[in-house]
């Protein structure tokens, strides 16, 4: 298990600290997009794109990040 953590940090250029505060970080954005998705499931016209939005923000910092 370290040595796959160890890997995956390399393969990441980051060190275990500047991965957990963006992985952290990823890990909020989630779950508001997916509260968001929820509310907006049970009221439709509340946060039409915000969701969506969360969502591809997300796989624009991913991808740039890495």
């Amino acid at each position: 298990m370290i040595k796959k953590s160890k890997n995956h940090l390399n393969s990441v250029n980051e060190n275990y600290f500047e991965h957990m505060s963006i992985a952290f970080n990823v890990g909020v954005k989630m779950l508001l997009g997916g509260f968001m998705a929820l509310i907006h499931g049970i009221i439709p016209g509340v946060f039409q794109t915000d969701a969506s939005n969360k969502i591809k923000e997300l796989y624009e910092f991913i991808n740039k990040k890495r």
